[in-house]
């Protein structure tokens, strides 16, 4: 994994990107190469590069908001094909409305079919000969486990089920004295020599800490000291569950880690930066969307009497309660009793109407003008009712540091999870919005972003 602004990217998602970039620039020039050698066509230089430049880096965002980057199940011909088609009609479409906008990006209907059929076949071949390479032993992890607890069977679950780009082997887990087993007998490794010397053995590329107690004499400090000075990189659990899966995961969570771990960009250059994102991205969703917007209205005044907008009283920074703005999605009388109710799967107070909304997240559009207002970020923690979060900030440690920062109309946990309806639900949640909290950033932003497109597409997450 690299680091590219505190977030953490898959070096074979990235050089994959990259590779395909390249080739999808090249495919432009190589049909246009093609048309022109048959004496049908005639491009300028410059018409050919910008022609280029679009249609790579519409295919690759069409890509990247499917999800072809994010790579989670082991991929071979018939996935890929699958994966591809949808991607490239959505390419298609996009291309098509930019050259309605800009005539001159067109490079007529011939070159266009040679274009998509090279491209589509080069991304096909591209991913093949990555995810071969991907999957060859020489880019494997293999990893050692300090501790045999509960904290080192996490870890090692989502080591096993790392599927994608970024793949491990577990060599086995060394017990620490004082700490409960909880992972099968096979993968207890015997103490009979030196740490280093185990890892050098295993030829082991990473050594996770996953003890929780750390003071105690059984606690192999000195040996740990001896692997990282030898080349065997060593880190904690928090560190690995941040890096793997987007998460600050509470159950290995030290308030240590929070204070020296770094990130909690609050410098007044990103501040500036995200509320010129926010203001840009605001207007441009607003001019787009407001004929959805439109038509949304107009179907919550045909389906029944009642209210089109929604106001509801939710916590902003730093504990400040403001009024969200959404379109009605339920009953006029969804809480008639006046006691505030998770929404659950399936849910009856929600109308014909509002569960379309729902799904295609337009009843969240609203939400802009908070945005204008400067009550919410465009990408941020989602903000709560204060009636929940009194409870959770009781109930759940460190919930109120996602306050530490404005909420969002989307965000990491709405595009890594599911609905979020329940108490474990906010918790888990809640890691996802430590890590944003943590890392983010104007890159994460852009990716998260990207990854709402998918959410919205396929109708993720809605309740």
């Amino acid at each position: 994994m690299i680091r590219i602004f505190n977030h953490y990217v898959s070096k074979v998602a990235f050089i994959l990107l990259l590779l395909e970039l390249v080739m999808l620039l090249a495919t432009v020039s190589v049909a246009s190469a093609i048309w022109v050698s048959d004496g049908q066509a005639y491009f300028s230089p410059t018409n050919l590069y910008i022609s280029s430049l679009a249609f790579a880096l519409v295919i690759i965002f069409s890509m990247s908001a499917l999800g072809m980057y994010q790579h989670s199940t082991r991929e071979g011909m018939r996935i890929t094909l699958f994966r591809i088609m949808p991607s490239f009609a959505l390419g298609f479409a996009l291309l098509s409305a930019l050259i309605a906008i800009r005539p001159d990006l067109s490079v007529g209907r011939g070159v266009s079919s040679i274009i998509f059929a090279l491209g589509a076949t080069g991304v096909v071949l591209t991913r093949l000969v990555v995810f071969k390479s991907a999957e060859s032993a020489l880019l494997e992890a293999r990893l050692i486990f300090i501790g045999s607890g509960p904290i080192a069977r996490e870890c090692m679950e989502l080591a096993v089920r790392k599927f994608g780009f970024h793949q491990f082997k577990v060599v086995g887990c060394l017990p620490v004295a004082g700490e409960a087993t909880c992972v099968p007998d096979s993968y207890l490794l015997p103490m009979a020599e030196s740490l280093l010397t185990m890892a050098q053995k295993y030829e082991a590329s990473e050594i996770v800490v996953t003890v929780g107690e750390r003071r105690s004499s059984a606690f192999p400090v000195d040996q740990l000291l001896q692997c990282a000075l030898g080349g065997v990189r060593v880190i904690d659990a928090a560190t690995f569950f941040e890096r793997e899966a987007c998460q600050i995961r509470l159950d290995s969570l030290q308030p240590s880690y929070l204070i020296f771990g770094g990130g909690f960009d609050q410098s007044f250059i990103r501040a500036s930066s995200k509320r010129l994102f926010d203001l840009l991205a605001s207007v441009l969703l607003f001019v787009l969307g407001l004929p959805v917007m439109l038509a949304a209205a107009a179907a919550i005044a045909i389906e029944g009497k009642g209210p089109i907008f929604y106001q509801q009283e939710r916590v902003g920074r730093h504990g400040q309660l403001f009024k969200v703005l959404k379109f009605r999605s339920m009953r006029k009388d969804a809480e008639e009793g006046g006691l505030p109710t998770w929404a659950a799967a399936n849910d009856p107070r929600v109308t014909r109407v509002g569960r379309v909304l729902r799904t295609l997240r337009i009843d969240e559009l609203p939400q802009l003008f908070n945005v204008l207002k400067g009550d919410m970020s465009f990408v941020g923690p989602r903000p709560e009712r204060a009636y929940f979060v009194d409870q959770l900030i009781c109930d759940v440690p460190y919930y109120n540091v996602r306050h530490g920062i404005k909420p969002g109309i989307t965000g990491l946990a709405q595009v890594r999870y599911q609905y979020g309806a329940s108490k474990d639900d906010a918790v888990q949640k809640l890691q996802y919005d430590l890590y944003y909290v943590k890392n983010n950033s104007l890159f994460l932003d852009i990716l998260i972003l990207i990854d709402t497109v998918q959410v919205v597409l396929l109708g993720k997450g809605s309740r």
